[in-house]
């Protein structure tokens, strides 16, 4: 996280989020979408790079081909695929040209992935550097569709920023202590810490985070080759018992997607959702004794408390129906992979694709022909046909949504929890740019 606030910081996209995660301009002032979804045409306001030169149309068009061409290593590159052509119109209009329609594009180009970043302007703002080291210190960039040319504008010291990069433990000390006003980017593995410090319980902030939180099936050889064996796995854990282990008030969800989204059906159930979970450890047992050979998986995690907590609740529930967990580090070779991430954009679309590694080819071919739908109706019936193709295939086991939290002061007034579990440095006060 600290890189894409310091990326959201320094630059910014065509359009941004603002303090509830929502669409405001960004380099573009103003932007129309025509040909029923089939072209986004963004008119550029007037602003400058960091070195004070101005920044061009040709300019932004160049670094946003880089992007879409997967150039920039962006990992929003895969989701960027309709994108046909983006054109110069104008010295102040671009136009992004799609083969097919994307209603969530503009939540796309909000992503601090996305911000216009030149090689050796760097970028535009909100922030700039001042001095580097620990800490980081920034300060705002005066916004000229703001200042009043009749006052001095000129940031001043109070309004400079002091950003630290470090683990949970120090942040949360750091607050506890008075010494900064905000702690940002919390998730799962830090929470249990909360518990160690006397911090204001005013002061916690969850975010209504959309996104994963639950296992891909990393591996789907021996025991895992078998849907019905992956299913098993799936309906074995009691879910919230797992998820009040670790914080309260965590909801879970036994389905891939949270809504109906972009599709024309209700999300997939489980076949086991109206099973007991005495019956579904037993049918569980069941498929590991007939294996007829030991069952060990290798379960992937992050460190941290909570991540501790997890595992527990995980490998006593394995261990439960005869099979034996191991802890791996999150980069090593595993069985069962942690799934923690917050949805870009409102898509189902995103859901299977993160759900979909790997899958198996019926419910690959089933996402893919979402991805290439010519309209949005047809779109919105494959990504059904998707969510039931990957239901089946058993690829991913959910728990929850993910768990994002920051600590706050009553300082930082503008501060507003969001399903995008974001928060720029330059809407957490009121006098921002």
């Amino acid at each position: 996280m600290p890189h894409r606030l310091l990326r959201d910081s320094l630059a910014q996209g065509l359009v941004r989020f603002d303090a509830n995660g929502q669409i405001e301009p960004g380099l573009a002032e103003r932007w129309i979408v025509i040909d029923d979804g089939g072209s986004y045409i963004f008119r550029l306001r007037d602003t400058k790079w960091n070195d004070g030169t101005p920044v061009t149309a040709e300019q932004v068009v160049a670094i946003l081909r880089r992007m879409v061409a997967g150039r920039s290593a962006s990992p929003l590159a895969p989701f960027l695929t309709a994108i046909d052509e983006i054109v110069v119109m104008t010295p102040q209009v671009i136009e992004v040209r799609l083969s097919r329609p994307r209603p969530d594009l503009l939540k796309l180009f909000a992503q601090p992935e996305m911000a216009i970043i030149d090689r050796s302007r760097h970028g535009t703002g909100p922030f700039r550097i001042i001095r580097s080291g620990v800490p980081l210190m920034l300060r705002p960039i005066v916004d000229p569709r703001r200042a009043d040319p009749d006052e001095d504008a000129a940031p001043s010291p109070e309004d400079d920023v002091a950003l630290f990069s470090e683990s949970a433990a120090r942040a949360l000390l750091r607050f506890s202590q008075g010494r900064s006003d905000a702690m940002l980017g919390g998730r799962f593995n830090d929470w249990p810490l909360l518990d160690q410090l006397r911090v204001s319980p005013a002061a916690i902030r969850v975010d209504p985070a959309a996104g994963l939180f639950g296992f891909s099936i990393a591996n789907r050889d021996g025991f895992l080759a078998d849907p019905a064996n992956r299913q098993a796995l799936s309906a074995l854990f009691d879910r919230q018992a797992i998820l009040s282990a670790i914080a309260p008030n965590w909801e879970a969800t036994d389905r891939l997607l949270p809504d109906t989204l972009d599709s024309d059906a209700p999300p997939q159930v489980p076949n086991w959702a109206l099973l007991t979970l005495d019956a579904r450890r037993a049918a569980a047992r069941v498929r590991v004794v007939a294996w007829g050979q030991p069952v060990a998986l290798r379960i992937a995690l992050p460190r941290g408390p909570g991540a501790n907590l997890l595992y527990g609740q995980i490998g006593a529930a394995l261990l439960g129906v005869g099979i034996t967990p191991e802890r791996v580090a999150p980069d090593a070779p595993a069985d069962l992979r942690l799934v923690d991430a917050v949805a870009p954009f409102d898509s189902a679309r995103w859901y299977l694709a993160m759900a979909c590694a790997p899958c198996g080819d019926a419910a690959r071919i089933a996402i893919d022909r979402a991805r290439i739908a010519p309209t949005l109706a047809e779109r919105s019936a494959a990504i059904a046909a998707a969510d039931a193709a990957v239901n089946s295939d058993v690829s991913y086991i959910p728990l929850a949504r993910p768990l994002r939290w920051s600590l706050v002061t009553n300082r930082l007034r503008q501060y507003q929890a969001n399903s995008r579990a974001w928060h720029p440095l330059n809407r957490l006060r009121a006098d921002t740019n």
